[in-house]
Protein backbone atom coordinates (compact mmCIF):
# COMPACT_ATOMS: atom_id res chain seq x y z
CA UNK A 1 0.00 0.00 0.00
CA UNK A 2 1.48 3.52 -0.67
CA UNK A 3 2.27 5.46 1.89
CA UNK A 4 0.25 8.57 2.30
CA UNK A 5 3.05 11.97 1.84
CA UNK A 6 0.54 14.09 3.36
CA UNK A 7 0.22 11.98 6.53
CA UNK A 8 2.36 14.98 8.60
CA UNK A 9 -1.01 17.05 7.89
CA UNK A 10 -3.06 15.11 9.72
CA UNK A 11 -0.25 15.10 12.79
CA UNK A 12 -0.14 18.78 12.65
CA UNK A 13 -4.19 18.86 12.96
CA UNK A 14 -3.99 16.08 15.43
CA UNK A 15 -2.10 19.10 17.47
CA UNK A 16 -4.33 21.68 17.32
CA UNK A 17 -6.77 19.66 18.70
CA UNK A 18 -5.14 18.60 21.44
CA UNK A 19 -3.98 22.86 22.18
CA UNK A 20 -7.62 23.16 21.69
CA UNK A 21 -6.85 25.45 18.74
CA UNK A 22 -8.95 23.52 16.33
CA UNK A 23 -11.64 25.31 14.73
CA UNK A 24 -14.75 23.98 12.84
CA UNK A 25 -16.09 26.24 10.10
CA UNK A 26 -19.34 27.98 11.40
CA UNK A 27 -21.67 27.91 8.43
CA UNK A 28 -23.93 30.71 7.92
CA UNK A 29 -27.40 29.12 7.20
CA UNK A 30 -28.95 32.82 5.93
CA UNK A 31 -28.43 36.07 4.99
CA UNK A 32 -25.36 38.15 6.59
CA UNK A 33 -26.91 40.00 8.87
CA UNK A 34 -26.61 41.46 12.82
CA UNK A 35 -28.28 38.43 14.03
CA UNK A 36 -28.17 35.78 12.19
CA UNK A 37 -28.17 31.87 11.91
CA UNK A 38 -25.30 29.86 12.01
CA UNK A 39 -24.71 25.80 12.29
CA UNK A 40 -28.46 26.52 13.20
CA UNK A 41 -28.35 28.60 16.06
CA UNK A 42 -29.65 32.26 16.07
CA UNK A 43 -27.07 34.67 17.45
CA UNK A 44 -26.06 38.03 17.71
CA UNK A 45 -23.19 38.26 15.42
CA UNK A 46 -20.14 39.92 16.37
CA UNK A 47 -17.83 38.43 13.47
CA UNK A 48 -19.03 39.95 10.50
CA UNK A 49 -17.02 42.52 8.34
CA UNK A 50 -20.56 43.42 7.15
CA UNK A 51 -20.00 47.22 8.75
CA UNK A 52 -22.76 49.19 7.35
CA UNK A 53 -24.87 46.26 6.67
CA UNK A 54 -25.13 46.38 3.04
CA UNK A 55 -24.74 42.82 2.31
CA UNK A 56 -28.49 42.82 2.34
CA UNK A 57 -29.26 46.58 1.23
CA UNK A 58 -31.67 46.99 -1.03
CA UNK A 59 -30.05 49.28 -3.59
CA UNK A 60 -27.29 47.29 -3.96
CA UNK A 61 -29.78 43.93 -4.52
CA UNK A 62 -31.66 45.55 -7.25
CA UNK A 63 -28.45 46.52 -9.04
CA UNK A 64 -27.20 43.05 -8.89
CA UNK A 65 -30.57 41.52 -9.96
CA UNK A 66 -30.64 44.67 -12.92
CA UNK A 67 -26.69 43.31 -13.86
CA UNK A 68 -27.67 39.57 -13.87
CA UNK A 69 -30.70 40.35 -16.58
CA UNK A 70 -28.79 42.59 -18.78
CA UNK A 71 -25.15 41.99 -18.91
CA UNK A 72 -25.32 37.80 -17.68
CA UNK A 73 -23.43 35.97 -14.99
CA UNK A 74 -19.84 36.27 -15.48
CA UNK A 75 -17.26 38.23 -17.79
CA UNK A 76 -15.94 35.21 -19.35
CA UNK A 77 -12.22 36.39 -19.36
CA UNK A 78 -9.50 38.01 -17.64
CA UNK A 79 -9.09 42.46 -18.05
CA UNK A 80 -6.96 42.48 -20.74
CA UNK A 81 -8.11 39.99 -23.17
CA UNK A 82 -12.20 40.34 -23.49
CA UNK A 83 -13.09 40.99 -20.06
CA UNK A 84 -13.27 44.50 -19.37
CA UNK A 85 -16.78 45.42 -19.26
CA UNK A 86 -17.93 49.38 -19.31
CA UNK A 87 -19.25 48.68 -15.88
CA UNK A 88 -15.50 47.73 -14.95
CA UNK A 89 -14.66 50.87 -16.23
CA UNK A 90 -17.39 52.66 -14.17
CA UNK A 91 -16.62 51.30 -10.72
CA UNK A 92 -13.17 52.05 -11.19
CA UNK A 93 -14.12 55.93 -12.00
CA UNK A 94 -16.49 56.26 -9.79
CA UNK A 95 -14.02 54.95 -7.20
CA UNK A 96 -11.41 57.52 -7.95
CA UNK A 97 -13.71 60.20 -7.93
CA UNK A 98 -14.79 58.68 -4.21
CA UNK A 99 -11.26 58.44 -3.47
CA UNK A 100 -10.10 62.13 -4.77
CA UNK A 101 -6.83 60.43 -6.98
CA UNK A 102 -7.12 60.27 -10.25
CA UNK A 103 -7.13 57.14 -11.28
CA UNK A 104 -8.55 53.53 -9.59
CA UNK A 105 -8.31 49.71 -10.60
CA UNK A 106 -10.15 47.07 -9.37
CA UNK A 107 -8.81 43.49 -8.06
CA UNK A 108 -10.59 40.26 -7.57
CA UNK A 109 -10.01 40.54 -3.59
CA UNK A 110 -8.51 43.27 -1.59
CA UNK A 111 -5.42 40.41 -0.72
CA UNK A 112 -4.66 40.53 -4.26
CA UNK A 113 -5.04 44.21 -4.59
CA UNK A 114 -1.92 44.23 -1.98
CA UNK A 115 0.12 41.62 -3.07
CA UNK A 116 -0.19 41.93 -6.84
CA UNK A 117 0.64 45.56 -6.18
CA UNK A 118 3.30 45.34 -3.94
CA UNK A 119 4.91 41.96 -5.82
CA UNK A 120 4.85 44.26 -8.96
CA UNK A 121 6.24 48.00 -8.50
CA UNK A 122 9.33 46.66 -6.57
CA UNK A 123 12.16 44.15 -7.25
CA UNK A 124 15.19 42.63 -5.50
CA UNK A 125 17.01 45.98 -5.54
CA UNK A 126 14.31 47.74 -3.80
CA UNK A 127 13.64 48.07 0.47
CA UNK A 128 10.00 47.84 2.02
CA UNK A 129 9.70 49.02 5.40
CA UNK A 130 6.90 47.98 7.10
CA UNK A 131 4.64 47.92 10.20
CA UNK A 132 5.44 44.23 12.16
CA UNK A 133 1.21 43.68 12.80
CA UNK A 134 0.66 44.52 8.33
CA UNK A 135 -1.88 42.36 6.85
CA UNK A 136 -0.66 39.30 5.40
CA UNK A 137 -1.38 40.31 2.25
CA UNK A 138 1.02 43.05 2.24
CA UNK A 139 3.69 40.72 3.71
CA UNK A 140 3.27 37.68 0.87
CA UNK A 141 3.54 40.90 -1.79
CA UNK A 142 6.69 41.83 0.17
CA UNK A 143 7.97 38.20 -0.08
CA UNK A 144 7.02 37.99 -3.95
CA UNK A 145 8.66 41.50 -4.85
CA UNK A 146 12.02 39.84 -3.48
CA UNK A 147 12.60 43.07 -2.41
CA UNK A 148 14.26 43.85 1.20
CA UNK A 149 12.23 44.26 4.03
CA UNK A 150 12.47 45.92 6.96
CA UNK A 151 9.91 45.85 9.39
CA UNK A 152 9.32 48.50 12.45
CA UNK A 153 7.76 47.65 15.52
CA UNK A 154 4.12 48.55 15.55
CA UNK A 155 2.89 52.17 14.86
CA UNK A 156 6.89 53.00 15.69
CA UNK A 157 7.29 56.33 13.52
CA UNK A 158 10.67 56.98 14.93
CA UNK A 159 11.97 53.28 14.13
CA UNK A 160 10.83 53.71 10.46
CA UNK A 161 12.56 57.16 10.35
CA UNK A 162 15.91 55.29 11.73
CA UNK A 163 15.69 52.79 9.15
CA UNK A 164 14.87 54.45 5.87
CA UNK A 165 17.72 56.75 7.13
CA UNK A 166 20.71 54.15 7.08
CA UNK A 167 19.08 53.03 3.19
CA UNK A 168 20.87 54.11 0.07
CA UNK A 169 18.95 57.13 -1.48
CA UNK A 170 19.48 55.60 -5.14
CA UNK A 171 16.91 52.73 -4.21
CA UNK A 172 13.07 52.53 -4.24
CA UNK A 173 11.83 52.53 -0.26
CA UNK A 174 8.28 51.47 -0.21
CA UNK A 175 6.70 52.52 3.29
CA UNK A 176 3.70 50.85 4.00
CA UNK A 177 1.19 50.11 6.73
CA UNK A 178 -2.55 49.36 7.47
CA UNK A 179 -4.71 52.13 8.61
CA UNK A 180 -7.23 49.90 10.28
CA UNK A 181 -5.08 46.44 11.71
CA UNK A 182 -7.20 44.09 11.49
CA UNK A 183 -6.97 42.22 14.79
CA UNK A 184 -6.33 45.15 17.47
CA UNK A 185 -8.40 47.90 15.73
CA UNK A 186 -5.80 50.38 16.24
CA UNK A 187 -4.96 53.15 13.10
CA UNK A 188 -1.66 53.17 11.70
CA UNK A 189 1.46 56.30 12.82
CA UNK A 190 0.27 57.46 9.33
CA UNK A 191 0.22 61.43 9.79
CA UNK A 192 4.04 60.50 11.24
CA UNK A 193 4.81 57.88 8.39
CA UNK A 194 4.28 60.36 5.61
CA UNK A 195 6.51 63.08 7.10
CA UNK A 196 9.25 60.30 7.09
CA UNK A 197 8.28 59.22 3.46
CA UNK A 198 8.39 62.93 2.50
CA UNK A 199 11.21 63.51 4.20
CA UNK A 200 13.62 60.75 2.21
CA UNK A 201 11.53 60.51 -0.83
CA UNK A 202 9.96 56.96 -0.06
CA UNK A 203 6.78 55.90 -1.62
CA UNK A 204 4.12 55.89 0.95
CA UNK A 205 1.42 52.77 0.90
CA UNK A 206 -1.66 52.49 3.02
CA UNK A 207 -3.89 49.73 3.12
CA UNK A 208 -7.59 51.24 4.41
CA UNK A 209 -9.34 47.38 3.95
CA UNK A 210 -11.00 47.89 7.60
CA UNK A 211 -11.54 51.67 6.92
CA UNK A 212 -12.89 52.13 4.17
CA UNK A 213 -16.72 52.75 4.69
CA UNK A 214 -15.74 53.53 8.18
CA UNK A 215 -13.29 56.14 8.62
CA UNK A 216 -13.44 59.79 6.68
CA UNK A 217 -15.86 61.22 5.09
CA UNK A 218 -18.75 59.31 3.72
CA UNK A 219 -16.18 56.24 4.28
CA UNK A 220 -13.28 57.32 2.63
CA UNK A 221 -10.91 55.70 4.86
CA UNK A 222 -7.83 56.81 6.83
CA UNK A 223 -6.28 58.96 4.35
CA UNK A 224 -9.22 61.41 4.56
CA UNK A 225 -9.34 61.00 8.34
CA UNK A 226 -5.81 62.73 8.77
CA UNK A 227 -6.23 64.56 6.05
CA UNK A 228 -3.59 62.85 4.13
CA UNK A 229 -4.78 63.60 0.25
CA UNK A 230 -1.62 64.01 -1.76
CA UNK A 231 0.73 62.40 0.08
CA UNK A 232 0.28 58.84 0.18
CA UNK A 233 0.87 57.58 -3.54
CA UNK A 234 -0.50 54.51 -3.20
CA UNK A 235 -4.03 53.55 -1.49
CA UNK A 236 -5.64 50.03 -0.88
CA UNK A 237 -8.94 49.65 -0.31
CA UNK A 238 -11.50 46.80 -0.28
CA UNK A 239 -15.50 45.62 -1.55
CA UNK A 240 -16.01 43.06 0.42
CA UNK A 241 -16.22 44.52 3.76
CA UNK A 242 -18.04 47.73 4.30
CA UNK A 243 -19.23 47.97 1.14
CA UNK A 244 -20.87 44.80 1.17
CA UNK A 245 -19.83 43.33 -2.09
CA UNK A 246 -16.46 41.25 -3.48
CA UNK A 247 -13.08 42.75 -4.24
CA UNK A 248 -10.74 45.07 -3.94
CA UNK A 249 -8.89 48.34 -5.32
CA UNK A 250 -6.11 50.32 -5.60
CA UNK A 251 -6.53 54.25 -6.10
CA UNK A 252 -3.61 56.77 -6.86
CA UNK A 253 -2.13 58.34 -10.04
CA UNK A 254 -2.52 57.09 -13.82
CA UNK A 255 0.28 56.16 -14.51
CA UNK A 256 0.07 53.67 -11.33
CA UNK A 257 -3.06 51.90 -12.75
CA UNK A 258 -1.55 52.00 -16.10
CA UNK A 259 1.53 49.98 -14.69
CA UNK A 260 -0.80 47.56 -12.54
CA UNK A 261 -3.02 46.98 -16.25
CA UNK A 262 -0.13 46.18 -17.49
CA UNK A 263 2.12 44.15 -14.64
CA UNK A 264 -0.09 42.98 -11.61
CA UNK A 265 -0.32 39.52 -11.67
CA UNK A 266 -3.67 38.93 -10.26
CA UNK A 267 -4.97 41.58 -12.52
CA UNK A 268 -3.64 39.90 -15.15
CA UNK A 269 -3.89 36.07 -14.99
CA UNK A 270 -7.55 36.32 -13.09
CA UNK A 271 -11.06 36.70 -14.86
CA UNK A 272 -12.97 40.02 -14.11
CA UNK A 273 -15.75 40.16 -11.27
CA UNK A 274 -19.22 39.44 -12.50
CA UNK A 275 -21.52 42.17 -13.43
CA UNK A 276 -23.41 41.76 -10.54
CA UNK A 277 -20.36 42.29 -8.03
CA UNK A 278 -19.60 45.18 -10.32
CA UNK A 279 -23.42 46.77 -9.71
CA UNK A 280 -23.61 46.28 -5.72
CA UNK A 281 -19.99 47.70 -5.57
CA UNK A 282 -21.84 50.82 -7.36
CA UNK A 283 -24.53 50.63 -5.54
CA UNK A 284 -22.32 50.59 -2.29
CA UNK A 285 -20.48 53.68 -3.15
CA UNK A 286 -23.87 55.24 -3.99
CA UNK A 287 -24.90 54.67 -0.70
CA UNK A 288 -21.95 56.02 0.97
CA UNK A 289 -22.65 59.28 -0.70
CA UNK A 290 -26.02 59.58 0.32
CA UNK A 291 -26.75 57.90 3.30
CA UNK A 292 -23.95 59.28 5.88
CA UNK A 293 -26.68 58.04 8.89
CA UNK A 294 -24.79 54.37 8.63
CA UNK A 295 -22.01 55.29 9.16
CA UNK A 296 -22.90 57.52 12.15
CA UNK A 297 -24.88 54.77 13.66
CA UNK A 298 -21.87 52.63 13.12
CA UNK A 299 -20.26 54.63 15.70
CA UNK A 300 -22.83 55.04 18.07
CA UNK A 301 -23.32 51.37 18.11
CA UNK A 302 -19.27 50.92 18.48
CA UNK A 303 -18.62 53.59 21.54
CA UNK A 304 -21.71 52.00 23.61
CA UNK A 305 -20.28 48.11 23.39
CA UNK A 306 -17.09 49.17 23.83
CA UNK A 307 -17.28 50.98 26.68
CA UNK A 308 -19.84 48.39 27.83
CA UNK A 309 -16.94 45.77 27.59
CA UNK A 310 -14.82 48.38 29.24
CA UNK A 311 -16.64 48.94 32.38
CA UNK A 312 -17.44 45.04 32.58
CA UNK A 313 -13.16 44.47 32.76
CA UNK A 314 -12.38 43.44 29.43
CA UNK A 315 -8.74 44.02 28.36
CA UNK A 316 -9.79 45.25 25.33
CA UNK A 317 -6.36 46.63 24.42
CA UNK A 318 -6.19 50.30 21.87
CA UNK A 319 -8.76 49.93 19.44
CA UNK A 320 -9.85 52.74 17.46
CA UNK A 321 -12.44 51.72 15.55
CA UNK A 322 -15.68 49.22 15.66
CA UNK A 323 -13.22 46.88 15.78
CA UNK A 324 -12.58 45.64 19.19
CA UNK A 325 -10.64 42.47 20.66
CA UNK A 326 -11.39 41.15 24.31
CA UNK A 327 -7.41 39.69 24.39
CA UNK A 328 -7.20 36.73 26.97
CA UNK A 329 -3.94 35.74 26.33
CA UNK A 330 -3.73 31.91 26.04
CA UNK A 331 -5.35 30.71 23.09
CA UNK A 332 -7.12 27.83 24.21
CA UNK A 333 -8.88 29.97 26.94
CA UNK A 334 -9.50 32.41 23.84
CA UNK A 335 -11.64 29.36 21.54
CA UNK A 336 -13.52 28.38 24.71
CA UNK A 337 -14.56 32.05 25.68
CA UNK A 338 -15.88 31.86 21.99
CA UNK A 339 -17.30 28.78 22.34
CA UNK A 340 -19.52 29.21 25.46
CA UNK A 341 -20.42 33.08 24.26
CA UNK A 342 -21.76 31.21 20.84
CA UNK A 343 -23.73 28.02 23.14
CA UNK A 344 -25.13 31.69 25.10
CA UNK A 345 -26.20 33.16 21.37
CA UNK A 346 -23.04 35.54 20.82
CA UNK A 347 -20.89 34.42 17.87
CA UNK A 348 -17.80 35.64 18.47
CA UNK A 349 -14.54 34.51 17.07
CA UNK A 350 -11.59 32.96 18.45
CA UNK A 351 -8.16 34.34 17.60
CA UNK A 352 -5.05 33.05 18.24
CA UNK A 353 -1.50 31.89 16.96
CA UNK A 354 -0.66 32.23 13.93
CA UNK A 355 -2.89 35.14 13.19
CA UNK A 356 -1.30 36.89 16.64
CA UNK A 357 1.04 36.57 18.57
CA UNK A 358 0.84 33.11 20.89
CA UNK A 359 0.45 35.52 24.60
CA UNK A 360 -2.42 37.79 22.53
CA UNK A 361 -5.14 35.28 21.65
CA UNK A 362 -8.51 36.87 21.85
CA UNK A 363 -11.52 36.78 20.85
CA UNK A 364 -12.78 39.47 18.10
CA UNK A 365 -15.66 41.48 17.88
CA UNK A 366 -16.98 43.72 15.21
CA UNK A 367 -20.21 46.05 15.37
CA UNK A 368 -22.09 47.00 12.76
CA UNK A 369 -24.87 50.05 11.57
CA UNK A 370 -27.82 47.62 11.92
CA UNK A 371 -26.89 45.98 15.14
CA UNK A 372 -29.67 46.92 18.05
CA UNK A 373 -29.19 48.61 21.03
CA UNK A 374 -31.08 45.31 22.23
CA UNK A 375 -28.93 43.35 20.78
CA UNK A 376 -25.92 44.73 21.79
CA UNK A 377 -26.73 44.79 25.71
CA UNK A 378 -28.02 41.05 25.04
CA UNK A 379 -24.39 40.64 23.48
CA UNK A 380 -22.74 42.09 26.79
CA UNK A 381 -24.83 40.50 29.41
CA UNK A 382 -24.01 37.33 27.92
CA UNK A 383 -19.91 38.41 28.07
CA UNK A 384 -20.59 39.47 31.42
CA UNK A 385 -21.43 35.69 32.44
CA UNK A 386 -19.05 34.17 30.46
CA UNK A 387 -16.32 35.73 31.34
CA UNK A 388 -17.18 35.28 35.04
CA UNK A 389 -17.37 31.82 34.70
CA UNK A 390 -14.44 31.03 32.85
CA UNK A 391 -12.60 33.64 35.30
CA UNK A 392 -11.51 36.62 32.42
CA UNK A 393 -13.21 39.16 34.89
Amino acid sequence: MRADPLRYLSDDLDSLKAQGLYRHLRVLDGEQKAHASFDHRSVVNLSSNNYLGLTTHPRLRERALDAVRTLGVGSGSVRTIAGTMSIHMELERRLARFKRTEAAVVFQSGFTANAGTVSSILGKDDFIISDELNHASIIDGARLSRATIKVFPHRDANAARATVKDLPRDRRRLIISDGVFSMDGDLGALPELCDVADEFGCIMMVDDAHASGVFGANGRGTVDHFQLHGRVDIQVGTLSKAFGALGGYVAGSTALVEFLYHRARPFLFSTSHPPAVAAACLAAVDVLESEPQLIERLWENTHFFKSGLQTLGFHTGGSESPITPVIVGDGSLAMTLSDALFQEGVFAQGIAFPTVARDTARVRTIVTATHTHDELQFALDCFARVGRTLGVI
